[in-house]
């Protein structure tokens, strides 16, 4: 019997959800769920704010459809390819990454106080920390396949991960990127945790975050503004309580069903950064409660899909980068929901293949094509057969 066979054997008298390509086909329907919703929303939530830049209501609309046609390629080409490819261009892809982070401190151009773009000419730019999170998933994950054997003594463990990522997070917020900085902290820790790390590291090391957050917010009047508007932003509605009292507004008037797609009244330069920050609002006045929950609902399932992969692998390196990738997608799109929502402080993170921006989308595509390759890899293990061990 081939092992096509013992698959299909294996597999035949198995649930729908068990089916060795589930994962695969739940990754898939919902990033291109999440992906259509998120050209859709940025067309309805753009519009204003493009045709007061550019005169055109469709200029950044025809962007990010370029982003996304581009993002969906990479994916699919991500899809197809090996395991072992992705472990083979982990260092390369490090040591782009760190070049790039240094090269935006020098070069970079600055918007809203963050020095994290590189012009590529015309109306494009290149987020290096974007794609410094797919390097360092690649990276961590090779290495501590690498060393599995080693793993359960500390100096194995952290060294040299810890130097390194903590290099990386600090060029991030050198350029003044605090969220994508509050993004690559948990996709280490999932990293440290599928690998058996104590639990004291980690209670060690929250304790370390949140003392390091706070002395963060506090050194930057601009944070510790976004702080204070948290707490009370109707101190401030004017100023610096005006963008969450506004999405606030937006998210109570769309109810449970909304007030339809493209008639969002908050956009009409109400709302400040409506098509990439708080596109989330858009997404709960137009679409209502409802469309909230469901966008809510398919980021679950990436996270579910990508857990399973982590916990039924026996490939190390792919149970590393997929704990990584779903920490790097929901802590992005949990910090960017609970802004908009009031319940945490403003990070500035866009809305994973929601918001406006290709910096953002392509490598988050690439990511969760990686993922499916993984999904595709595990699917064509052979299934035990169902008459041994009988």
């Amino acid at each position: 019997m081939t092992q096509q066979d013992e698959r299909r054997v294996g597999s035949a008298d198995r649930p729908r959800s068990e089916h060795p390509m589930a994962t695969y086909h739940v990754l898939l329907g919902s990033t291109l769920l999440l992906l259509v919703l998120g050209v859709a929303m940025v067309l309805s939530a753009s519009t204003v704010e493009s045709y007061r830049v550019f005169g055109s209501a469709y200029t950044l609309w025809s962007r990010q459809v370029l982003f996304a046609v581009v993002g969906l390629a990479a994916m699919v080409v991500a899809s197809r390819l090996p395991v072992v490819f992705y472990r083979r261009i982990a260092y390369p892809a490090l040591m782009v990454a760190l070049v790039a982070l240094v090269l935006v401190l020098i070069i970079g151009h600055e918007v809203a106080g963050q020095r994290n773009w590189i012009d590529i000419g015309g109306p494009f730019r290149f987020q290096p920390s974007e794609f410094a999170k797919l390097a360092l998933v690649l990276w961590a994950s090779d290495l501590l396949a690498r060393k599995q054997p080693l793993l359960d003594q500390w100096k194995h463990l952290l060294v040299p991960l810890m130097p390194v990522s903590l290099t990386i997070i600090g060029l991030v917020l050198l350029e003044g990127d605090f969220g994508t900085a509050l993004i690559l902290v948990p996709m280490v820790a999932a990293m440290l945790w599928v690998n058996g790390a104590p639990f004291r590291l980690f209670f060690g090391g929250g304790i370390v975050l949140l003392a390091g957050v706070a002395v963060l917010s506090y050194a930057q009047a601009y944070r510790l503004k976004r702080f204070s508007a948290w707490l009370d932003p109707s101190a401030d509605p004017l100023n610096s309580g005006w963008q969450l009292l506004r999405g606030q507004n937006a998210m109570s008037g769309g109810g449970w069903f909304g007030v339809g797609l493209g008639a969002s009244r908050e956009k009409w330069d109400w709302l400040p950064e409506a098509h990439t920050d708080f596109i989330y609002a858009v997404v709960g006045e137009e679409l209502g409660i409802l469309g909230s929950l469901i966008v809510l609902g398919l980021f679950t399932a990436i996270g579910i899909a990508g857990l399973r992969l982590a916990r039924t692998t026996v490939d190390p390196f792919v149970r590393s980068a997929s704990a990584a990738v779903v920490a790097w997608i929901l802590t992005q799109a949990l910090l960017n929901m609970g802004a908009v929502l009031g319940l945490i402080p403003i990070t500035g993170v866009p809305l994973p293949l929601v918001s406006y921006g290709g910096s953002s989308l392509i490598p988050t595509l690439v990511a969760l094509g990686m993922l499916m390759a993984f999904a595709r890899a595990e699917a064509g293990r052979p299934a035990p057969h169902p008459l041994k061990g009988k």
